[in-house]
């Protein structure tokens, strides 16, 4: 967890506001998380309304959530932030993952949790729960996700979805989707060196 502070240092007073994902929606992980300065989460395989609840009160002071309490910690500048607890609850932001067929069937009921503020769609995983591995372009698949724009929009919530590919990422925007990732450090890199490769590669006769 410490190697995420150094990206913290590298963002800091810049126009970018990281998101971090925990390994899992667990309560402690997420308020270590908090502590060390994150503001923003995109909380892994959440299924139900119950678990989009565990998340939010995750990030939240009592009475609205179950965070733990220190006074002297990276996100309050070590008790410099004099103001931090009345404020931050409501300074956080939740994106809940949906990413099996269960939560597809739940995501009104995700949506309408106080404190959740997107739906984000993992489109490989919820492929995979589909039946259809590595198919995320399967007609079933992209009704789902559809679905999840649209119950996102009604409930006045965001959506998003990673989408590397530019064809895919723009389909989404068609289909309502307020936020698409269209790229990761690692495909960026590999894109890079493939492409620097392919420039140098003795040409077959």
């Amino acid at each position: 967890m410490l190697t995420l502070i150094p990206q913290l240092m590298a963002l800091k007073d810049s126009v970018s506001a990281p998101v971090v994902r925990p390994q899992w929606n667990d309560t402690v992980i997420i308020k270590r998380l908090l502590d060390n300065g994150f503001f923003n989460f995109l909380i892994p395989f959440v299924q139900s309304a119950e678990e989009a609840r565990t998340a939010v009160a995750a990030t939240r002071y009592p009475p609205k959530g179950v965070r733990g309490v220190s006074v002297s910690q990276r996100s309050n500048r070590y008790g410099l932030v004099r103001d931090y607890m009345e404020l931050v609850n409501d300074n956080i932001a939740v994106l809940v993952q949906i990413e099996s067929p269960q939560a597809v069937e739940a995501a009104a009921e995700i949506a309408a949790v106080d404190g959740v503020d997107c739906l984000f769609v993992g489109p490989s995983d919820l492929a995979a729960g589909f039946g259809h591995l590595g198919a995320p372009s399967h007609p079933e698949v992209q009704n789902a996700i559809a679905h999840v724009f649209s119950v996102a929009a009604q409930h006045g919530k965001a959506s998003g979805i990673l989408a590397p590919a530019e064809a895919d990422a723009r389909r989404y925007l068609e289909m309502g989707a307020s936020l698409v990732a269209v790229g990761s450090d690692l495909g960026a890199f590999r894109s890079a060196t493939q492409a620097l490769f392919d420039r140098f590669k003795p040409a077959r006769s």
